[in-house]
């Protein structure tokens, strides 16, 4: 039994007086009605109406039932009504998921601007990691870095961010500007561990047609990058960084970049992912195009796709593994 429905029967017919008039109000059937207000007489073990050639007349049990149902009923139809225009208008709450470092150097220093625009929109950031997240399971909208499988999300790539390899002043001061990539062997490096377990030692680099790819070093690896960026302002190494986690240190002159001829290979897309039930709320929709404008120079200065790299897999590892398989591999050929 439909009890909502049969609740919404039975007032009617209360108010109504007849199965005929409820079935009228409602625009169904009379059978449909007298059906469904019998099966929740039947389930509540009492009659509700006194049936007669005049009508129905409510019986005592009827009477107090009607009381109660109908502030109930009344209240839910207010919950629905306000649910249903809140889905139409600029407000309630729009939960996002995002990385860490996006949501930190990216979506919070620009959704003020976005509050300005829409009061009424309550925003609720989750920080996650990963799309299996606890957090992410209500998100509504996800802004993430790199290459996520998620093919039950309506998807946009709106850019590719820059890597750079940076350090703190005083780390170049003692230890001197590379001039060439290979020449970070010798320098102490603060390596990320990737959502995947993978230590990313392999630094590529290209130049016009040259490319070089360099196994780093470093006493230090950390999963959290907000980790390796404070062990780099420390001067404790230095580390290969996205741009954007990045802009307000450099403009201040924390962070110094070198091989500036050189272009770092590698940097993840930013993307932007949304469930397809929220394609017409009003307020993603609005959302959506605040980061696609947030993140339109990005957009504008994105070159060629950057390729899923070939150590991104899943399971513990290191990056430079591959140079290993690739050695191995021209090894073999030249035999």
């Amino acid at each position: 039994m439909d009890k909502l429905r049969a609740l919404g029967y039975f007032v009617a017919c209360a108010e109504e007086g007849s199965f005929a008039g409820a079935a009228r109000r409602l625009e169904v059937s009379v059978p449909a009605v007298h059906k469904l207000v019998t099966v929740l007489e039947q389930s509540l073990g009492v009659r509700l109406f006194e049936r007669s050639v005049r009508g129905l007349a409510l019986t005592g049990s009827g009477q107090a039932y009607l009381e109660t149902c109908r502030p109930l009923l009344a209240e839910l139809m207010i919950v629905d009504d306000t649910l249903r225009r809140s889905a139409h208008r600029l407000a309630g709450t729009l939960v996002i998921a995002a990385h860490s470092q996006l949501a930190l150097n990216v979506l919070l220093p620009e959704l003020p601007r976005f509050h300005s625009r829409y009061p009424d929109i309550q925003i609720d950031i989750r920080v996650i990691h990963r799309l299996t997240d606890a957090d992410a399971q209500s998100a509504d909208v996800f802004v993430l870095h790199g290459w996520p499988d998620a093919n039950d999300l309506v998807h946009r790539e709106l850019g590719h961010t820059r890597a750079l390899v940076v350090g703190a002043p005083d780390y170049w001061a003692s230890r001197g500007i590379p001039a060439h990539p290979r020449e970070l062997e010798r320098h102490a490096c603060v390596l990320v561990r990737n959502p995947a377990g993978i230590v990313i030692d392999l630094w590529e680099f290209a130049r016009g047609d040259e490319k070089a790819s360099v196994k780093v070093n470093g006493w230090l690896c950390s999963t959290g990058r907000e980790v390796v960026l404070d062990a780099v302002l420390a001067g404790e190494g230095i580390a290969r960084l996205n741009h954007l986690t990045t802009r307000a240190h450099l403009k201040a002159g924390r962070l110094v970049p070198v091989l500036p001829e050189w272009e770092v290979q590698g940097g993840p897309p930013i993307n932007l992912l949304f469930r397809p039930s929220q394609r017409r709320t009003p307020r993603v929709r609005v959302f959506l195009d605040f980061v696609t404008e947030l993140l339109r120079d990005i957009e504008a200065d994105a070159q060629a796709k950057t390729a899923l790299p070939h150590w991104h897999r899943t399971g513990y590892g290191r990056a430079s593994s591959v140079l290993r398989t690739r050695r191995t591999a021209a090894a073999g050929a030249s035999r």
